[in-house]
Order: structure tokens, then sequence, then C-alpha cells
């Protein structure tokens, strides 16, 4: 048989992404399937959606931190400690952006040729056009999505000094050429995903579920069609929550320092507009939830589950993927004592970066820090997201200093680098012991409420200073919130002490540090804030109540050119894409 046009399509698409060619060569078999199949089998059309949901960047946590200053790890094969080590380069990249959401663009844009198609519901018109017009939502909402990842990982500047975007592929490739585009300015590829979350909102309900009555957009229908399509079934795909979710980290992105040197106050509004439209929807403030910070703890995912499906959520889950069992996680991270490998090591200069209880950093003069007792009358987020020398865990106390035997520093090939372990994402009741292993629910997140509220506090403080805005709530009530769902001691002198723009922009930058620790913000946030990206990585040898610190690791990264992502060498070479400039 002769090799079919999807085929074609496919093998193009492995040249752009380098995948495999050579089985792509071989004539088709006759038992696979061409696109032709679409216009028969509304499945297999809809896999081509869900195959792009699956290469969304937040699936998963993807543990990046020991790229950053915020932690080593203790495997030394790590891809993230290769690139803070002097790796990163066009030719290595671990992250994988530029493959994967190209590739899910390609998917995306072969799905919008044939959704109009497709026999959805070919025995009722009604419900046929809503599927058509959910998926097209889909469809847009999550190329939107893509851009924007891309946009983050591989925008950059250009060998002339101009700010750059990405190629614009909008179109189902029919050949080689149609990968040769150039990049687009930085302002066109934004307003190329904000075009697409755009053409999204207006075919998307802002939540999906079932309903007693229809939303605004959907005049006109049956009840009926509206939740057979729009309902309880398609929790957790994109909606119109999620895309404007996305618009917001897209405003935020576009008025960074690193996408803004001109400091244009109006991309900063704009930032701040995106982010309150989701937080006046929750009540401002007052929709913070007071639990948020410990999402991943027994008691707040056993809330958000339904033996039927995942169709409750905590307020502080904007999006979520859906629930599982399992133990990895904590496999991976628990000390050797519990039965794990203790892989991601949190830094020194993470744990300086918790302020005291009494909300002072612990440089200041009013903080009372001890340095003979530097955990003593800390932030307790200190202690909710990180395993220290005395921890209680498990039932047994982690002593990670000389004489803690497994869970000393250096003691064993699995135990800490730094002095501390990973407390944060774990769940305490899992059991690693492989004699008597027990799993625990978990689920991944997409966006929390917590990333918006943080969104909102960083653009209006830039756009309005401290207190400013046309909001019923500022920069400042929405950290003073934070900090006292934290536990900061009330009132909080340190924050009502601030004043001026910079003081609230560090103690902003810090909190958005602590909040996202280990969520795969750090890596990002400190490129796109231009921060110096050499921080040595401390860690700390306790020794009879002596505290010595000392370096753990150097980053190896060029401040010149380094906060902006390489393209790949190979599509630079065979498409003649731009190089940001330094690589």
């Amino acid at each position: 048989m002769i090799m079919k046009l999807t085929y074609i399509h496919y093998l193009f698409l492995g040249m752009l992404f380098l995948l495999p060619a050579c089985s792509l060569l071989e004539p088709e078999n006759d038992n696979h399937s061409t696109l032709s199949r679409v216009y028969d089998d509304p499945n297999f059309a809809e896999g081509l959606l869900l195959r792009a949901y699956t290469f969304i960047p937040t699936n998963d946590y993807r543990f990046d931190e020991p790229a950053t200053d915020d932690a080593v790890t203790n495997d030394y094969a790590n891809s993230y400690l290769r690139l803070a080590s002097g790796e990163w380069s066009a030719l290595y990249d671990p992250q994988n952006i530029w493959t994967n959401c190209n590739r899910a663009i390609i998917y995306i844009n072969e799905f919008l040729t044939v959704v109009n198609d497709v026999p959805w519901k070919w025995t009722d018109d009604e419900v046929n056009d809503l599927y058509v017009r959910k998926m097209t939502g889909e469809s847009y909402a999550l190329r939107g999505l893509f851009k924007y990842f891309l946009l983050r990982n591989h925008g950059g500047i250009g060998v002339d000094g101009t700010m750059l975007g990405l190629q614009i592929l909008d179109d189902f490739p029919v050949g080689q050429d149609d990968f040769a585009k150039p990049r687009a300015s930085f302002p066109e590829y934004v307003k190329s995903a904000y075009d697409d979350f755009n053409q999204a909102l207006g075919y998307l309900p802002l939540d999906y579920g079932d309903r007693t009555s229809l939303p605004a957009g959907f005049d006109g229908i049956s009840l009926d069609s509206y939740n057979t399509v729009f309902g309880d079934y398609s929790q957790q795909r994109m909606s119109g929550r999620h895309v404007k979710a996305m618009m917001a980290r897209l405003a935020l992105l576009e008025a960074s320092p690193a996408f803004n040197p001109t400091n244009d106050v109006k991309l900063w509004e704009k930032a701040a507009e995106y982010h309150a439209e989701l937080l006046d929807e929750i009540g401002g403030v007052s929709g913070l939830d007071p639990k948020g910070h410990l999402f991943y703890e027994k008691v707040q995912v056993n809330n958000a589950h339904l033996t039927s499906g995942d169709k409750k959520d905590l307020p502080e889950m904007l999006w979520r993927r859906p629930i599982y069992s399992n133990r990895a996680r904590e496999e991976n991270n628990f000390p050797p004592s519990l039965f794990g490998n203790g892989r991601i090591n949190p830094s020194q200069n993470l744990v300086d970066a918790f302020p005291m209880k009494n909300g002072y950093p612990i440089d200041h003069p009013d903080s009372q820090y001890d340095p003979n007792s530097p955990y003593s009358g800390r932030d307790q987020r200190l202690s909710n997201y990180i395993i220290y020398d005395g921890s209680k865990y498990k039932g047994a106390t982690i002593r990670t200093g000389v004489g803690g035997g497994v869970n000393a520093l250096d003691s064993v090939v699995n135990s800490t680098r730094t002095g501390y372990y990973l407390k944060k994402l774990l769940r305490e009741d899992v059991n690693a012991n492989p004699s008597s292993v027990q799993d625990q629910q978990h689920y991944n997140t997409h966006i929390r409420y917590t990333e918006i509220f943080l969104g909102y506090a960083e653009a209006a403080n830039e756009a309005w200073g401290p207190d400013g805005g046309p909001h019923n709530y500022s920069a400042r009530n929405v950290i003073a919130a934070i900090r006292k769902r934290a536990g900061i001691m009330q009132p909080d002198t340190y924050l009502n002490g601030i004043t001026d723009k910079n003081t609230m922009r560090q103690l902003i930058h810090n909190e958005r540090r602590i909040e996202l620790c280990f969520e795969s913000f750090r890596f990002w946030d400190l490129r796109r804030w231009k921060k110096d990206l050499t921080e040595d990585v401390k860690g700390v040898r306790i020794n009879g109540g002596n505290y010595t610190y000392f370096t753990v690791e150097q980053r190896v990264f060029d401040n010149q050119y380094m906060h902006y992502g390489p393209i790949p060498y190979n599509d630079v070479v065979k498409f003649g894409i731009i190089q940001n400039s330094g690589w």
C-alpha cells in the first residue's frame, strides 16, 4: 500500500522534532489507521486533541529546582544538575518544551482541520454542534497555552538585539517549507497567543459541570444537550476559567523585566487586571483558601475527592489533574531512614528565605533570629515544606548533623547534600518500606489560586505601588492575607512598615519563592526578573550545636544571555531559525 498523506505529515513532524524517521519510511501496514478514519470514528478524532493534552508541561511536577539556588540533588545523573553545571546549550535542554509544545500544536492544528466534519453525534444536530463548539474552544485554548510555554522558555533577543517571539505555526503543515517560517516579533507572538485565548473564550463556558440553567452565551439550546457536552463528563479539561488564568500568566510574562526592558507600566496594569478578573470572581482577598498552602496534605486531598469522578475541588484549585494513588514521589524524596532516596535537597539559600514568625527577614535587626538555634521562631512554612535537623516526621526525629545515622549529611549515597530534605508535596502517611508499602492519593496542579494572588500582587505593585489600584484590594492586602495564612504574627509589623515599591517588590518576590517552592517556578522566575543566575548553592554542616555553612554547588550560568533559553540547534540549522543571542 502506498504511504498515505497523513504519514507524510508525520514524516515532516519527525524531521522537525527529532523523531526517529526510519519506521516512517516503510510502506504503511494495512492494519494502521490513517487520517481518513477521523471522519468515521469520533473517538479516534478526539484522540488528536487528547494527545495534545498529554504534552502540557504542568501535567507533573518537573522538580527543576536543582537547576536553581533553591535545591541540589543527590542523583548525579539528574538532567537539571547537568544543566546547572554548565551543560545547558542549544544541543542539550532537558526541559524539552520546544519539542513537546510544538508537537502538541501540530496535533491541534490537524484536529482543527477535521473538527467540523467529524460525526460527533450524527443522530442529534444540536449535540453535534455543541461538541464542535467545545472541542474547537479547547483547541484554541491549548494552542494558546503551548505558545505561552514556548515563549517563556525560548523567547529572547536575536543577534541584532531585537526581542523575538517564535514561529507562528497556526496551520497544519504539509511540507518541510511550512516549518521554515521566520520568528515573529515578540509583540506579534504574544498577540497570536492572546488571539487563541480570546477565540477559546468565545466557545467555552467559564466552568464545566451539570447545570440547572444555561450560562450566558448558550441561549436557545436544550439544557440536556448542554449537560451532555459541557457537564460533569468534561471536568478537568480546559475551560474558560483556565483560559483566563493562562492569559494572566502570559500578561505577567509580557510585563516582566526580561521582556519589558522599558518597564512599560501599561503592561503591568494589564497583567494586574487579568489577575484581578479571576480574583474578583472569588471575592478578592476573602477568597484565599485558608489551607491552600497545604493543598497536598491528606485532609485537603480527601476534601477534593468524590468517589464518582473528580467533580469537587478545593477553593485553592483553579485547575488540577485527576486524583491518583501511588508512592513514587515519597520513595524518591523521603530520607533514607524512611526508605526514600532523598533526591531533592533544599538549599540553605531557600531556608534563609523563610522569615521569622514575627515576619522579619532573618537578617533584619528586629528579627530575633538566633544563629545558635536557627530553626526556632521561624515562619511555620519552613517546617511545613522542609525537613531540617531535629524535624519530627512519621513519628521519628530526623537528624542531619554529625551522628545522625543514614540521614546525616553525606552519610550514604542517598543522604542529603545540603543538610535538608524535601517535605512539601509529600504525603506523610505513605509507607515506602518494601515489606509493607502503602500508597496514598495525590494530585498534580496546573494552576493554584495562590499563584494568581501572587501574580496580582507583583503586577499591582509595579503598576500602582503597594497600596494603589482600582480594586478594593492592593498588593499589600494580598501579601498580608498570604502571610497571615502562613501564621505570621499579627499585626505584621514588617509588612506594615514597607512604604516603597522597591522594598515591596523584594517581599513579593520572596513570598512567591516560598509559597511556590518545588512547583517549577523558580527557574523561570529568576530569568523573567533578570536576577543573578550564578548564586552559589549553600548547605549546612551541624556538629555538636555548631552550624557551618558551605558551598555545595556553583551555578554555571551566564547572566549576559542565559535569561532566555536556546532554540534547539538542529532546528536552527534545518529551518534557518534565528537563534537567541549568545547561544
